[in-house]
């Protein structure tokens, strides 16, 4: 029996479904049940029947998921794999911020702890950012933990006060404007799609700005025939598998999430048999965290 095999009859035994960000691995994205990125999978987990959820990514997603369906099993492939920015502020600067701003909003992109979610009033993704910005009340907005899309959140909501911290996803950090204006000139036809994580000079190059469901779908639907881009690598896999007549260009510096690459189809098969990487939360962080990702789908409706 196959790997494959084996984990299709493990999942059908256990009643889970394995979930899987499109930055892990393609032999992992094969056979997961559902592909997404993180706001897709966050709804996704909380309308599912299964009782045993396999979180295909990093933490901050498992917590996300038991958040959302307290009453479910979530185990993670590993532990280990994490998020550097999931981690990138600190609750004294929350703090402050309330302090100087009465009317303040915090907002707090999803791709962080389910402890620093306890610090917010609404979560956010790339996906709906701007549209969960633009419907809250308050004009003061603390957006941790990620400046870059902070700072684009900034840009399409120029009416709100927009305040940002020092975090980053390294790995968009560090996507590089020289390769990328390299490979427009060596590809003078192809579009530039782009992670809004991306820096502000990376963004300011985009043909379009969006996130990784985003780019995929303008990808797919678009009529040009070549794209560079601005992404992790794991997306790959489903561009080409939607597109096999188009052309994909990465920078020259690939970059590459290793935490999400952790994620093998060894581990998945270990959890399934051994029940072991349940995600656990307090009730006490879980009712505090859990009221911030209920009023992202709610104003993300």
């Amino acid at each position: 029996m196959t790997k494959q095999e084996e984990i299709a009859k493990l999942k059908a035994e256990k009643d889970a479904v394995i979930l899987a960000h499109y930055y892990v691995e393609p032999e992992v994205q094969e056979i997961a049940d559902y592909i997404g990125d993180s706001f897709y999978l966050s709804k996704l987990a909380q309308g599912l029947n299964n009782s045993t959820i396999v979180f295909c990514g990093v933490n901050f997603m498992g917590e996300s998921g038991k958040l959302l369906s307290p009453h479910k099993k979530v185990l993670m492939p590993d532990l280990h794999a994490d998020c550097p920015m999931a981690h990138m502020v600190r609750k004294e600067t929350v703090d402050r911020f309330r302090a100087e701003y009465p009317d303040l909003a915090v907002v707090c992109y999803i791709n962080s702890t389910a402890e620093i979610k306890t610090w917010s009033d609404v979560c956010v993704t790339s996906a709906n950012a701007v549209k969960v910005v633009r419907a809250l009340p308050n004009h003061d907005i603390l957006f941790i933990p990620d400046r870059n899309l902070g700072h684009f959140v900034a840009e399409q909501v120029p009416e709100k006060n927009v305040m940002l911290v020092d975090g980053c996803c390294p790995i968009h950090d560090q996507i590089s404007a020289q390769e990328l204006q390299e490979l427009k000139q060596a590809h003078p036809q192809a579009e530039l799609l782009v992670h809004p994580e991306c820096s502000a000079e990376v963004r300011a190059m985009a043909d379009y700005l969006g996130s990784t469901s985003g780019i995929i779908k303008h990808a797919t639907e678009s009529a040009n025939t070549e794209f560079i881009i601005g992404t992790e690598v794991g997306v790959c896999y489903d561009l080409e598998r939607k597109n096999p007549g188009k052309t994909f260009y990465f920078p020259k510096t690939r970059p590459v999430c290793a935490d999400m690459k952790a994620i093998t189809l060894d581990k998945i098969l270990h959890v399934l048999k051994t029940g072991e990487n349940d995600i656990s939360v307090s009730e006490n962080v879980a009712a505090r965290a859990g009221a911030p990702l209920e009023r992202m789908l709610e104003l993300s409706k």
